[in-house]
Order: C-alpha cells, then structure tokens, then sequence
C-alpha cells in the first residue's frame, strides 16, 4: 500500500489547526486556573466579609417616627425610641431641629420662642437625661 501524497497547503491547514486547538485549550487552562486562584469558599470568608455581603430590609413600620415643624425623626431603636418618647414635646422638638435639621441653637429659639442660651441649656440637658435612660436601660455585662 502507498501512502496517498499529500499537497504542502493540506499539511499546512492540518498544522494551524493543530495549533488553534492547543491554543484554545491552554487558554482554557489557564482560564480555570485564574478563577480557581480568584474563587474564596464562603466557609473561609470571615464574619466582616460576611456582612458585606448581606443586606437588610427597612420598613416605615419598624422605625418609631417623632415629628416636629414638620419635620420627622426616625428611630430603629426601640430603647432609644421609648426614652425619646418621654421627652416633653418641646425637647423632642429641639432635639429634632438640631439634628435632623442642623440648625443652630439661635435659629432653634426663634422657632419654639426662647432665647438662644435656654435652647442650649435645654438641650444640653435633655441629651443628658437621655443618656443617663439610656445607660440604665441597656443590660449589664453584654
């Protein structure tokens, strides 16, 4: 039996695809490499990368809402939700226009009607009394 002659362009042909294939299959390779060195296990990642990755939902209906001028105060909390609530109406009101607001203690008093030093005091001490219900409220040792 002979071998059946080849023509030098069929041999060329042959060797390019040849070639194109081991090509592909290293760049595959090498493709499986690079997302296996780049792929963590979500078992190894640790509890800050964690919580990267998780989100979490807020409805209107799981915040206490505190109002003011027209202006709304919202709190997740219900400990510190439950302390500003016993609050007379005229410190929650400061305490809202300064913080959700941003005004200053002069800009607060033309609207509740007193002197700029009393609106300070007021909150002052209204914050103190806050944190002092706050710091009885929260539990020991945790």
């Amino acid at each position: 039996m002979e071998a059946i002659p080849r023509n030098y362009d069929e041999c060329r042909f042959d060797a390019f695809c040849k070639s194109v294939l081991r090509n592909e299959a290293h760049n595959y390779r090498r493709s499986l490499k690079r997302q296996r060195d780049r792929q963590v296990s979500i078992s190894a990642l640790s509890q800050a990368d964690m919580d990267k990755l998780c989100t979490v939902d807020h409805y209107p209906s799981d915040s206490f809402t505190f109002s003011s001028h027209g202006y709304d105060l919202h709190i997740n909390n219900e400990l510190v939700a439950d302390a500003f609530a016993s609050l007379s109406a005229q410190m929650q009101s400061i305490l809202i226009l300064r913080f959700v607001l941003d005004l200053g203690d002069a800009e607060i008093g033309s609207l509740v009607g007193m002197s700029r030093s009393a609106v300070q005091r007021h909150r002052t001490k209204t914050l103190d009394e806050l944190w002092n219900k706050l710091t009885a409220l929260m539990p020991k040792g945790g």
